[in-house]
């Protein structure tokens, strides 16, 4: 049971003194789930879902998809705290092909055929999402969803007793370098210095360029950075995929 391994990590995260979540044991979880990978992801109100803590190969790829594209299940649990279990993405009559155009093919071409996303609430308060994801369709048994939930109110749970905990005790859950796309944050900061726009447009404009060049976002950021890509040529001279 994944609640096992929580039980664990919650006797020894007192211990834990560096920045962010001590680490999870998702690995322990997904498997315990039937789950090929799983992601959490935490948002501070109205802002982008961050993934901070993954398990799986397939795992950062569908959460990158999911930041191009602009839209997705984890996106829609952390700020909508929507619950979403698509245990099959090659069902045409599925709402996800309505609710998310474009992206269950495209979450299909990464190996993933089923997603679910579960959000991290305590009361109103939206924290993030957990997503899961299988490589064969297959909805979740009864126990593993049980299980699911009581994991996500657990995570809830332990994400709001350190927001409440004083800096540096806590230490910052969203620390920017700490965080998988923290060189899309970089890479978005440079364009947006270099075009002198703001940031949000100028994430706009590297998440349009992964989309039209069906690359993933992280790895044009770190073009961006190691200026291997230069997005205010409109000719992309220095972009060797074009």
């Amino acid at each position: 049971m994944p609640m096992r391994a929580m039980a664990s990590y919650l006797r020894a995260l007192h211990t834990h003194s560096g920045p962010g979540l001590a680490p999870l044991p998702l690995r322990a979880c997904a498997e315990a789930l039937g789950l090929d990978g799983l992601a959490l992801l935490l948002a501070r109100e109205g802002s982008t879902p961050e993934l901070v803590q993954s398990f799986g190969e397939r795992t950062g790829a569908l959460e990158d998809l999911q930041l191009v594209q602009g839209h997705g299940p984890s996106r829609d649990a952390a700020a909508d705290g929507a619950l979403l279990l698509m245990p099959d993405l090659r069902d045409v009559t599925g709402f996800a092909l309505v609710r998310w155009p474009g992206l269950p093919g495209a979450v299909e071409e990464l190996g993933v055929s089923a997603v679910f996303a579960f959000p991290l609430r305590i009361g109103v308060i939206g924290l993030g999402a957990l997503t899961g994801h299988r490589t064969t369709p297959g909805p979740l048994g009864t126990d593993q969803l049980a299980a699911a939930f009581g994991l996500a109110d657990t995570l809830a749970q332990v994400v709001i007793t350190l927001t409440a905990r004083p800096v540096p005790s806590s230490g910052l859950l969203l620390k920017e370098t700490s965080l998988h796309f923290a060189e899309v944050h970089q890479a978005t900061g440079m364009l947006a210095a270099q075009l002198e726009i703001p940031c949000a447009q100028a994430l706009v404009l590297l998440r349009a360029y992964a989309y039209s060049h069906n690359r993933r976002l992280l790895s044009c950021a770190r073009d961006v950075i190691q200026r291997r890509l230069d997005l205010g040529d409109k000719d992309d001279k220095d972009d060797k995929d074009a």
